[in-house]
């Protein structure tokens, strides 16, 4: 594995190798991929903003929460409640566990329960919005523009794409196949798990919201 905390001036500390460390043990190869450019693009797109680490947020808790923020999909992680929340809960548990205080780990924690809130994550401090831009941008390729010139390529090289979506995609719905509780109406697994025809059908919001308070009427 390439060393990206020489290659790409990663934050460099006791915690951020082990948290890499992590990802690459308990992950599939593409994922772990994923989490690295998640940093790498989030990063850019902060600094293409004005926004500069060590000064305008903690450099370290950036990398740990996009790192970290698919640990609800590998088997370590993958507990009763949707992939963000127990990835959150699992990474905070990890990080706790090896030094950080209670205030950056609950942002380590946000960053990644949030991390696929569109329209709510980036109202949120810059080590949150940059780990959900960054995620979003190593998905869809949307905002690269603002990256300079050769990053995206580099960061691919080093960390090269390997399957389709990332492998998120089947990752998603096998958890969801199994337990069709961690695809909640209105979150990105259900909609993932609707597209795909997994699941059970979810309700209308009109049948929802007709079926409420009966004996009320």
């Amino acid at each position: 594995m390439t060393d990206p905390f020489a290659a790409f001036s990663i934050p460099d500390t006791d915690l951020t190798r082990k948290a890499c460390d992590l990802v690459f043990a308990t992950g599939t190869a593409a994922l772990a991929h994923h989490s690295v450019r998640t940093y790498l693009f989030g990063r850019a797109l902060g600094e293409a903003r004005g926004l500069r680490p060590g000064l305008s947020y903690d450099d370290e808790v950036l990398f740990l929460g996009s790192v970290l923020h698919d640990l609800g999909l590998t088997e370590q992680g993958n507990g009763r409640q949707r992939f963000e929340v127990d990835g959150a809960d699992l990474a905070a548990q990890f990080v706790s566990e090896n030094g950080l205080d209670d205030e950056r780990t609950r942002i380590v924690w946000e960053a990644i329960a949030l991390h696929t809130s569109r329209g709510i994550a980036h109202r949120m401090r810059p080590e949150i919005a940059l780990t959900h831009a960054g995620t979003s941008i190593d998905m869809t390729g949307l905002g690269a523009d603002a990256f300079p010139e050769g990053l995206a390529e580099r960061a691919h090289t080093a960390f090269p794409r390997l399957e389709e979506g990332c492998g998120l995609t089947k990752l998603i719905l096998d958890q969801i196949a199994a337990n069709p509780a961690k695809a909640p109406m209105g979150t990105l697994p259900a909609e993932i798990a609707r597209q795909h025809g997994v699941g059970p059908p979810a309700p209308s919001w009109a049948a929802l919201t007709a079926a409420a308070w009966p004996t009320t009427r």
